[in-house]
């Protein structure tokens, strides 16, 4: 998200109070400046330490850059540009020690834009929106000529379901900088989100033409429509792929984006071969053995009896929803479909669970839960589930139902049971090998490393699949199934029996969920803006030679 310091480094490399060396005290006029000559070389010594970890946090090197800026912070312990490296170090593994970090940098440089900035798009990233654009429009008051934060403030107010607000920020970005690759990249995705799909493409062809995130720009492009013949820009595409030296998130999405096309054309060899070529070029690796423990552990923590002792825990409402399961299983259709109810408000993929996880150290003690969560006493769990309520309240003020779509909260049932025993959970399951293929045909971040290779795909799938039934058996009934073949092939009586679950009226809008307004913004923005097709339905067979490893990694779960 933020591979990037302030410019200037002579400007913004400043050094903290140096602790005074110990100098003769006889003869003060001599010892000030040397105590000044002092602190100016550990500065000067200091910023050149900090544009190494600089250096090494762009090339993903994260460990040396963390290691540098310990070194500089624990001579000064509040360098404001070492806490902030730091931050950006934390981001993606362990987001609440990123806003901490943020926050601390802050503290010593308040007016410093790009310390907001950058605490903002932290923010964003974990859909605490207020805060987002809180710290985003501080940003921008220091600087409002900030390119920078008005794409981070278009960001935040897209994901946030306000894709209307981020155009005009998106508009005066282009008149600072018209080739900014945020600023055009991100111009088509709030079009897009408003289903302003052939504009969106009007900007990401103009980003083309001007060589602007080329790979980004086409992989966009080719998702705002269905290919029955051979688009102009398959071929510019596939020379692209021909040119040295491509980093590997270009190579990635452009070969994402010719096995799109080649998908859309029924050339399904060509098309596999491409997807291939996206994954190894993302290069991610899975540790299936951890992951299994991680299961072992949840299944093993959260038993009946467990819940059974908690029976007070938590707090009563029935306003949160929680869609899971494995992503590409039709999250965002039941999304949408419940949201065009009156008295629901989707409120798209939140990182709020996860969070709450990552506060009780649930992910950082993959083999032995027991600990962080006895430490949830039924006083923490009514506290937590208040916060999280007034999370979701901010969204939707009066909705019945506000849903969550986050698909890998599967693994965090237990936790969410602890602070909402009457949420209601509804559970997207499908084909398993069509579920895998769909996922593997698409880019996910490295938090998906699962989704790298054929073999390590199945068998995530496989441990999904253990902690899902674990989870019925402990809440038999509770737990709504929601089928993706059965909801294409039964769509109005599905769509009936979701609302039922819901506790709600039937709403004939649930029916006509490709008509309602508001931004999408998961891979799924396409196809959701349609009414229901079938043609995903063992859609796995088009590649039938391809997805071997697949199939005997999934083992019984396959139907083939």
């Amino acid at each position: 998200m933020n591979n990037r310091l302030p410019p200037a480094w002579a400007k913004h490399l400043k050094s903290g109070p140096a602790p005074k060396p110990r100098l003769p005290q006889a003869n003060p006029t001599v010892a000030k400046p040397l105590v000044r000559a002092a602190n100016d070389a550990r500065a000067r010594a200091d910023d050149q330490l900090l544009m190494q970890a600089y250096e090494h946090q762009q090339a993903k090197r994260l460990a040396e850059a963390q290691d540098i800026c310990l070194e500089v912070l624990s001579r000064t312990p509040n360098h404001p540009l070492a806490l902030y490296i730091m931050g950006t170090v934390y981001l993606g593994y362990d987001d609440e020690a990123a806003l901490r970090y943020f926050g601390r940098a802050i503290a010593e440089e308040p007016r410093n834009p790009y310390y907001h900035l950058s605490l903002g798009e932290a923010y964003g990233k974990l859909s605490e929106f207020s805060a987002a654009i809180k710290h985003i429009k501080y940003a921008l008051e220091v600087q409002p000529d900030l390119v920078e934060a008005l794409c981070a403030l278009g960001r935040v107010y897209t994901q946030y379901d306000k894709p209307d607000l981020a155009l005009p920020l998106y508009e005066k970005a282009l008149k600072i900088n018209r080739d900014h690759p945020k600023a055009r990249i991100g111009m088509a995705a709030a079009l897009t989100g408003l289903g302003r799909m052939e504009e969106a493409g009007v900007f990401l062809k103009e980003a083309i033409d001007r060589r602007v995130d080329v790979g980004a720009a086409y992989y966009d492009l080719v998702q705002t429509r269905k290919f029955t013949e051979e688009p102009a820009e398959l071929q510019p595409i596939l020379r692209e792929l021909e040119s040295p030296g491509l980093n590997p998130e270009t190579k990635a999405s452009l070969n994402y984006a010719a096995g799109k096309v080649e998908n859309d054309l029924k050339r399904y060899a060509e098309a596999f071969d491409h997807f291939k070529k996206a994954k190894q070029a993302e290069g991610y690796r899975f540790d299936i053995d951890q992951y299994r423990r991680f299961i072992d552990a949840s299944i093993e923590t959260f038993t009946s009896d467990f819940f059974a002792e908690r029976s007070g825990y938590g707090n009563p409402s029935e306003a949160p929803v929680f869609v899971v399961g494995m992503p590409r299983s039709g999250t965002t259709l039941t999304e949408q479909i419940c949201a065009s109810h009156l008295e629901v408000h989707g409120a798209g993929e939140l990182s709020k669970l996860r969070r709450v996880a990552n506060a009780i150290g649930l992910h950082s003690s993959a083999s032995n839960l027991k600990k962080p969560v006895m430490t949830v006493t039924e006083g923490l769990s009514r506290t937590l589930a208040e916060e999280h309520l007034s999370y979701l309240r901010e969204r939707a003020p009066t909705a019945q139902r506000i849903v969550d779509k986050m698909p890998h909260n599967f693994e965090l049932i237990g936790l969410l049971t602890l602070l909402f025993p009457n949420a209601r959970i509804i559970h997207c399951r499908r084909d398993a090998i069509d579920n895998c293929v769909s996922c593997f045909v698409l880019p996910f971040s490295s938090a998906h490393s699962y989704n790298t290779d054929l073999r390590a795909l199945g068998l995530y799938y496989r441990e999904y699949d253990r902690l899902m039934r674990h989870w019925d058996e402990v809440f038999p009934g509770r737990i709504f199934e929601n089928r993706y073949e059965m909801l294409v092939d039964e769509q109005e009586a599905q769509s009936r029996r979701l609302i039922d679950y819901l506790g709600l009226p039937w709403d004939d809008a649930c029916l006509r969920f490709f008509d309602r307004e508001g931004a999408v913004t998961t891979p799924s923005r396409w196809q959701v803006r349609q009414p229901i097709y079938k043609s995903s339905v063992k859609r796995w067979k088009n590649f039938e030679g391809e997805i071997a490893p697949l199939i005997e990694a999934l083992g019984d779960l396959a139907d083939t």
